[in-house]
């Protein structure tokens, strides 16, 4: 019943404040790219990616909760989807997202932040896997909507975010709006 109510909660924080197609049409992904979803949980902008990407890209979504990633693969499968890696990983952990060094394009941390204990350990780990010119998105939360977005005290404000990025090297390139109560920041790792 509580995987019932995490999707159901997930479903419907992503889709009614943010969309994932349209925020990564805003990023600008194109087909044969290499992507890493940090926090993937249940996989809405690893399949908006995958699909963006084709099958000459790859997508791999890393994360801690083994039962998320079931749920990813079988909703990829439902879509006939093929060029996800599933990775059950620790995005906290130097190696954890168990990739190798400049390995991908991108780095998604979406409604990521605001649930992780040791974001800069994060940041290291995205930087470390990006290419050079590589590029980090960072969506999370603007405030605590009601109860439905984070707890207002582990909200992490772009302002804040931008520290964080900065402090692990990368650049800011742009900001756009991802949708109500949700901030988007784009980095470039130089």
């Amino acid at each position: 019943m509580w995987r019932l109510a995490l999707y159901l909660y997930t479903f419907y924080t992503i889709y009614m404040f943010t969309h994932p197609t349209e925020n990564l049409a805003s990023f600008g992904l194109h087909p044969g790219m290499r992507i890493a979803d940090f926090g993937s949980g249940s996989g809405f902008y690893t399949i908006a990616a995958a699909k963006q990407i084709g099958e000459t890209g790859s997508v791999f979504a890393v994360d801690v909760q083994k039962e998320l990633l079931a749920k990813i693969k079988n909703d990829a499968q439902k879509e006939n989807i093929s060029n996800i890696e599933y990775i059950w990983g620790d995005i906290e952990e130097k190696g954890g997202s168990r990739l190798g060094d400049g390995v991908v394009d991108v780095v998604f941390l979406s409604n990521t932040l605001f649930q992780i204990e040791d974001k800069d350990a994060v940041l290291r780990e995205a930087y470390r896997v990006l290419k050079q010119k590589g590029r980090l998105l960072v969506i999370d939360w603007t405030d605590s909507f009601g109860g439905l977005g984070p707890e207002a005290s582990a909200v992490i404000d772009a302002a804040t975010a931008k520290d964080m990025c900065e402090k692990a090297g990368f650049v800011f390139e742009r900001e756009f709006d991802p949708g109500e109560h949700h901030y988007a920041l784009i980095y470039i790792k130089q």
